[in-house]
């Protein structure tokens, strides 16, 4: 054996040894812990290479908290939890208190009154919305998207900002780096000249191929105009979720409008994402406006998750969501790859005659994930979780209902990606009557949608039960 072979061999096993330590100090299961480290024994150049691409599961910011925003948010809330127009009484339902809890002690959001809340499952409503805000914002308006396409809603949102930075307002643009690789300088180039600021999130570049090529993806969509209104939800800025542009096509999501003080909150978010993204730490009194109007609509309580977050705060709140319900669990997500607590918190209440019903994709744009999806559906059934496949078109809203008082929406799928993996968002809604509403909806989107058949599955040809199947042993890395 030649000297080079030597020192390639000595180098590809310290590789091998030290990404080994690395992932058993990571203390992922033992099951995920074993299949890694048996994948770099056996195929080392391989497992390396998959390792560096999707393997890290925690992104070392190198950032600090944006601290004033922090602590002026968490006054403006404490300030307006005690003021009468946003006080909470305690919710007479011990559940709904400790998921109230469980959220606030995960250092996210306390639940705190809005002045409003408007649920939106048209793409061209939720538009219209957001960009009246635009047009009527003064002092600034922030964005913060994972897909942001140069298509005409895109181009359409980059003309008004354009404007309103003329105007004089401060305009922010947060994409992410691969989900928004489409928007180039020459589309950009607009906003900049405007004197709006565009930023990427965690970029790709030779510099920073670790930790990661694919994960650490900011898959939030916030918009926030002068600290007032705030949106978020499903849907990105681009034509499939726009019925007027894209037709029956268009993708089916659930997005919310909110004003008043929870906006402190997604105000927030996006001003450490900023943070994080530029280094910069704008900071501004208007950021976070006092409230003065009474507020009468519903309480809701804003948590945010991602991999510089230890407790994972969305994850454990729709597992202890779940396994608390009494009554009924809708559940709608277009990617459907559950780890083993929150498939085993779905089997539980239905064991328990909870009234459990999944609404996913009849054909996602992913194969793999739909494929590896469909593997749980047999066990879930058999459980007497309802599970029904809607469309076409593409079904892309995340929501939650739990009994007759919880409401979810956000941006987070039920999969490891979305939990862990990934910076998301959502808002809890703490009210029968959003509850209904959007049980109402997820009512409707059944009459598009067919329930899946245990007898009929039973029938799938043998390649397509083994490529499931296959699929499923990726689950942790989808």
């Amino acid at each position: 054996m030649s000297d080079v072979m030597i020192l390639l061999t000595i180098g590809e096993t310290i590789w091998v040894v030290a990404l080994s330590v690395w992932i058993i100090l990571e203390r992922r299961s033992p099951a995920a812990t074993l299949a890694w480290i048996f994948a770099l024994a056996f195929v080392p150049l391989l497992g390396i290479g998959i390792y560096w691409l999707i393997g890290p599961r925690r992104l070392t910011r190198k950032r600090r908290r944006y601290k004033l925003a922090r602590s002026r948010v968490r006054e403006a809330a404490a300030a307006s939890r005690a003021a009468p127009p946003h006080f909470l009484k305690p919710s007479e339902d011990a559940s709904v208190r400790q998921l109230m809890q469980l959220v606030e002690r995960s250092g996210e959001a306390p639940p705190l009154r809005c002045r409003s809340l408007e649920m939106f499952s048209s793409g061209d409503a939720y538009f219209a919305s957001i960009e009246k805000a635009m047009a009527e914002a003064r002092h600034h308006i922030h964005l913060e998207f994972y897909i942001f396409l140069p298509d005409r809603v895109g181009t359409r949102w980059r003309d008004l900002l354009c404007e309103k930075a003329r105007d004089g307002v401060q305009v922010r643009l947060l994409v992410d780096a691969i989900g928004s690789d489409r928007l180039g300088r020459r589309f950009l180039k607009p906003l900049r000249e405007s004197g709006a600021e565009v930023a990427r999130f965690n970029p790709i570049t030779l510099a920073r191929l670790w930790p990661s090529l694919i994960n650490f993806r900011t898959h939030r969509k916030i918009a926030v105009c002068d600290g007032r209104v705030g949106f978020t939800g499903g849907s990105n800025v681009c034509e499939w979720h726009s019925e007027s542009l894209a037709g029956p096509g268009a993708w089916r999501d659930t997005n919310v409008r909110i004003e008043g003080v929870p906006v402190l909150w997604l105000q927030t978010v996006f001003l450490e994402d900023w943070l994080f993204a530029t280094g910069k730490a704008p900071s501004d009194d208007a950021f976070f406006p006092a409230e003065k109007i009474a507020a009468g609509g519903p309480c809701v309580q804003i948590a945010a998750s991602g991999p510089d977050h230890d407790l994972y705060a969305i994850h454990k709140f729709y597992f202890s969501a779940i396994a608390a319900a009494r009554h009924r669990v809708f559940a709608t997500t277009p990617y459907f790859v559950p780890d083993e607590s929150i498939f085993s918190a779905l089997v539980g209440a239905a064991l328990r005659g909870v009234d459990v019903r999944l609404l996913v994709p009849k054909r996602g744009d992913h194969r793999l994930v739909a494929a590896a999806a469909r593997s749980y559906y047999d066990d879930l059934a058999r459980a007497g979780v309802a599970i029904y496949e809607y469309g076409p078109p593409m079904l892309h809203a995340k929501t939650l209902v739990v009994d007759h008082q919880v409401a979810v929406i956000g941006t987070a799928n039920m999969d490891n990606r979305s939990f862990r993996l990934n910076f998301e968002i959502m808002a809890a809604v703490y009210d029968p009557d959003t509850a209904n509403r959007l049980a109402a909806l997820f009512e409707e989107d059944l009459a598009k949608a067919t329930k899946y058949s245990l007898r009929e599955a039973r029938k799938a040809p043998f390649p397509v039960r083994m490529a499931e199947s296959t699929a499923r042993l990726f689950s942790p890395l989808l």
